[in-house]
């Protein structure tokens, strides 16, 4: 099976120092179930082209044999698995070219972060709905489509079309984005796996996911396909992709939620988070209030459509969250300002609020940053009362989909155990004149608590 990346920006042949391999080598990587070739058809300043050749050995792919393999004797060696793109493929390019995926170039490390026209190319796709589906899944991602279904037999027309497509993408993105959606919706599209699915394939497509697998209008499908419909899989990968889209909305999941549990179990946690944040807010009285770290808008939205608030502040340092956050919920409503900025540095626009909200963004601040983030919020914007949730680690392990020590998102920096946080918060509002209480978010388990802790800090001079 093959697999071709073309580029044209200037020059070219920094697609070799994006993907750590030169073009003037063939280069060969076994793999479990056969062997990846790596080489460069094209290689100039004007035009360059990487190739992954994967040839598959069928007596090493019957050794990593998963439950959707054929399950007759014949079938394990005749099939498409040495011919088509498939989850195959997907595992060879995590291999191969693992770095690139993580968006790292050590030796020209302003790469990586660069968009580029990029054209993806890909004979012999199996396409479970046609090049429809190709379509539906793709093009949201910013990629012009072009999926051309491979006839059953060129001489016999009447015979129509096979499940394959040849699939070529066109468009600007950056090289790792392009090959973790590659590495996402190539089993998706055959909708098949080589492999048995463990837990920590939930791991696998939130990281590779980041960034543009939770907006995505095929998130429910994409997730159902990718985890081979998994059940317990599903609901867990669902229930972390509306936490880092800030969105409860996600329709799946609640039609699992009440298969799966009684009438009276709980709505999705990032709606209980929401709604829990709201509640402080009234019960503070607290009518201006800015949320930093507003991602796409979320939180802002939602005040927004209560006549209580009556200024409304959304800042983010992503200028993609911000323009997200504007179309969602800033246009038309003369209370609500959405605007970039950094919580690390002091901004006079973060201050004059009642409340600031800092929902589920301490996690992603590296800890060394975290003293300059207290400054800011608790010393210079100082409103009257700021609320800070973040997970509750020892939650974790009620999350059947996550892998033992991994954290419920690949871009948290740490997460806290309830006595951390709680060490944390007396410290920071000890230093600052607040006063801190303590609420529980979600289901209170009593041996690990609940999935979300909230912290709730009062100026004492305003109590």
């Amino acid at each position: 099976m093959l697999l071709t990346i073309s580029t044209t920006l200037s020059p070219a042949t920094d697609l070799g120092f994006l993907l750590h391999k030169h073009p003037d080598r063939v280069q060969v990587f076994e793999q479990a179930f056969g062997t990846a070739h790596v080489f460069y058809p094209d290689a100039d300043e004007d035009r360059c082209t990487v190739a992954l050749l994967l040839d598959v050995d069928p007596i090493r792919l019957v050794r990593t044999r998963g439950k959707n393999t054929p399950d007759f004797s014949l079938g394990q060696y005749v099939n498409d698995r040495s011919y088509a793109a498939s989850s195959l493929l997907a595992s060879a390019m995590a291999a191969v070219f693992r770095t690139a995926m993580r968006g790292r170039c050590e030796a020209r490390p302003e790469l990586p972060g660069r968009p580029m026209p990029l054209e993806i190319t890909l004979p012999a796709l199996p396409c479970r709905g046609g090049a429809a589906a190709a379509e539906r899944y793709f093009a949201p991602l910013g990629w012009d489509v072009r999926a051309v279904p491979v006839p059953l037999d060129p001489g016999f027309a009447e015979w129509g079309d096979s499940r394959y497509v040849t699939l070529t993408l066109t468009g600007e993105l950056r090289l790792a984005d392009a090959l973790n959606q590659l590495y996402v919706l190539l089993p998706v599209l055959d909708d098949s796996k080589h492999y048995w699915l463990a837990p920590d394939e939930v791991d696998k497509l939130i990281r590779a996911g980041e960034g543009w697998l939770a907006a995505h209008p095929e998130r429910d499908s994409i997730t159902r396909r990718y985890l081979a419909n998994r059940r317990a899989l599903v609901r867990a990968a669902l229930g972390r992709l509306a936490d880092a889209d800030d969105s409860p909305e996600d329709e799946l999941y609640r039609e699992q939620l009440e298969e799966e549990r009684p009438e009276s179990a709980s709505v999705p946690l990032a709606e209980r988070r929401v709604q829990a944040v709201l509640d402080v807010l009234r019960d503070e009285r607290a009518p201006r209030v800015i949320d930093l770290g507003c991602g796409s808008g979320t939180l802002v939205a939602r005040l927004k459509d209560d006549p209580y608030f009556e200024r409304i502040h959304g800042t983010d340092v992503s200028d993609r969250a911000i323009a997200i956050a504007t179309r969602r919920a800033a246009a038309g409503d003369a209370r609500v300002e959405v605007f970039q900025g950094a919580l690390t540095y002091a901004d006079e626009r973060f201050r004059g609020h009642d409340a600031a909200v800092l929902m589920e963004v301490v996690e992603h601040i590296d800890p060394p940053r975290l003293p300059a983030v207290e400054k800011v919020v608790f010393g210079d914007a100082r409103p009257r009362v700021v609320l800070v949730t973040t997970p509750n680690v020892e939650h974790n392990v009620r999350y059947e989909g996550l892998a033992p020590g991994a954290m419920r998102h690949p871009d948290h920096r740490f997460e806290w155990t309830r006595a951390e946080f709680a060490a944390w918060a007396e410290r920071v509002a000890a230093a600052h004149g607040y006063q801190v209480r303590y609420v529980p978010v979600g289901d209170d388990d009593a041996e690990v608590g609940a999935p979300t802790q909230m912290g709730v800090f009062t100026l004492r001079e305003a109590v």
